[in-house]
């Protein structure tokens, strides 16, 4: 039986997705199930490893299932995930220490504060390009061995090992045969040398984080090892094409040569840049990130990374209760053509770039009497439009170029209103893909050239793929007058002063 199947496994913030795509590029079959979101105090946020886990098993089925195929027929598993969620586990009966701690959380500001007081902030920046901040995963392990009882006995014995989502899929998959990441994902750790390409002691004896307890690095294209599950699949499939969500939107995007960007409308936004093949000195909030490593070179990028963005639009329907559907959320969008004034500063786990304040709180501001509730919707949608723009033009003023385009993806990209706003903000077109799943689709891409489906990226760049383009329509006028106000509510909720 020919294998013309690639299943993807998409691990993001809100849920777990699995993708049956052809070999035409053509997405067969999906299977979804949210998870669990915890808050167990005031900027903390964590996942449950077992639950993803068992999510990523039970949509793959579902998957396969409404594609009507079977597991000999997938070439391979390809997996795009969350970044920067850590997982630490006890290697002997496949548990979890603790709950994972995702990206989003606060818990760790202090012990980052600390650091920096220290002055240990640059030799942290010019080995991995990142910021000293709780965003990143180093000091989140840290965490759990100081915190979580019994984890330093087993770290003593020689039981744990840490690893980001993609790390504990792998390591589950292969019925712990495999503990090994990618150059994306272990970039993101701030444990990563993306000069020398490894694990850097000095580094890990900074956040007391072993060494011996991380996965083997490896290009996103290699070979990561079998699916041995019995749960999941009778066959071993090969794993390959594995990658972080916003760089395999980024890959997804096709965004090969050197000055293009995308920004990928998640939970949070990741807003990245192409550089070429040489470490970017990033400064003023932006971090440096490792695009991808395939076919035995690695590539690099220039991030500004937006904490809340989609994650605003599911707070106003959650928590506030403004609507129920995405349908109802259009109707009040249309209802309400200006903001009147009203910004919403979702800084609900603090602010990113350009500001990289964790201790910022989200606001609405610029309330009146005749404020509505489809004026905070509206609000709302635009915070996501203001925050990246404020990432575009900090990534301008480094470089000294200006932004063509921005290519765009992840779920809010569906809204046009947003996507439209986006496009009057930046002054320059947003090409949005037709196909809404890039992270997954760029993991796809990278398992098909893993397994030789494909032999260059350029072969890929010559599939037929929709976009959609919006281009800027509102007058200079207008455009100031929004920004303008957006800057003022943002320097309401600001804690170190960083406007």
């Amino acid at each position: 039986m020919t294998k013309e199947y690639i299943l993807t496994i998409d691990q993001s913030t809100s849920g777990t997705k699995a993708l049956v795509v052809h070999r035409d590029g053509s997405i067969v079959a999906r299977g979804f199930k949210e998870h669990k979101q915890y808050f167990p105090r005031a900027g903390w946020v964590e996942h449950d490893p077992l639950e993803i886990y068992n999510h990523v098993k039970e949509t793959s089925l579902r998957a396969l299932q409404s594609a009507g195929i079977q597991p000999v027929q997938l070439a391979a598993l390809t997996i795009t995930n969350q970044r920067e969620t850590a997982v630490l586990w006890d290697r002997h009966n496949g548990m979890p220490v603790y709950p994972a701690i995702v990206w989003q959380c606060q818990r760790t500001a202090g012990q980052c504060a600390k650091l920096q007081a220290a002055g240990y902030e640059k030799t942290v920046r010019t080995k991995t390009g990142l910021l000293l901040d709780p965003y990143f995963s180093a000091a989140k392990w840290s965490w759990m061995l100081d915190h979580v009882e019994g984890a330093r006995s087993k770290l003593e014995e020689g039981r744990l090992l840490a690893g980001t989502m993609d790390s504990w899929l792998l390591w589950k998959l292969t019925n712990g045969k495999v503990h090994a990441t990618d150059y994306t994902n272990a970039s993101r750790t701030s444990l990563f040398n993306i000069h020398t390409l490894e694990w850097d002691e000095e580094l890990c004896r900074l956040f007391g984080v072993p060494s011996e307890l991380l996965p083997a690095v490896k290009f996103s294209d290699e070979g990561f090892g079998y699916t041995e599950d019995a749960g999941l699949f009778d066959e071993r499939i090969p794993i390959t094409g594995i990658i972080g969500d916003s760089q395999g939107a980024m890959f997804g995007n096709r965004c090969f040569t050197e000055g293009m960007a995308k920004a990928t409308y998640g939970t949070g936004t990741s807003v990245l840049m192409n550089v070429g093949e040489k470490p970017p000195s990033a400064k003023n909030g932006l971090v440096a990130a490792i695009a991808w490593g395939m076919s035995g070179k690695v590539t690099y990028a220039l991030e500004a990374v937006v904490r809340t963005t989609g994650d605003s639009i599911k707070w106003v329907r959650d928590q506030l209760g403004l609507f129920r559907s995405f349908e109802e959320m259009e109707r009040l969008l249309q209802s309400a053509a200006d903001n009147e004034g009203v910004y919403m500063v979702p800084a609900f786990v603090g602010l990113g770039a350009p500001y990289w304040d964790p201790y910022a709180r989200a606001a609405i501001t610029g309330m009146n009497r005749g404020t509505g509730k489809a004026h905070i919707v509206r609000a709302a949608i635009e915070s996501i439009a203001y925050q990246v723009c404020d990432a575009v033009e900090l990534m301008q003023s480094v470089t000294g170029n200006a932004l063509v385009e921005l290519r765009a993806d992840g779920g809010a990209s569906d809204n046009s209103l947003l996507m439209q706003f986006q496009a009057d903000l930046l002054r320059c077109p947003v090409v949005k893909s037709e196909v809404a799943e890039l992270s997954a689709l760029g993991s796809y891409y990278m398992g098909g050239l893993g397994i030789g489906w494909w032999t260059s990226p350029d072969d890929i760049k010559n599939r037929q793929q929709s976009y959609r383009t919006y281009e800027p329509v509102m007058g200079t006028g207008e455009r100031e007058r929004h920004y303008a106000g957006w800057k003022r509510a943002v320097a309401s909720v600001l804690k170190s002063g960083n406007l």
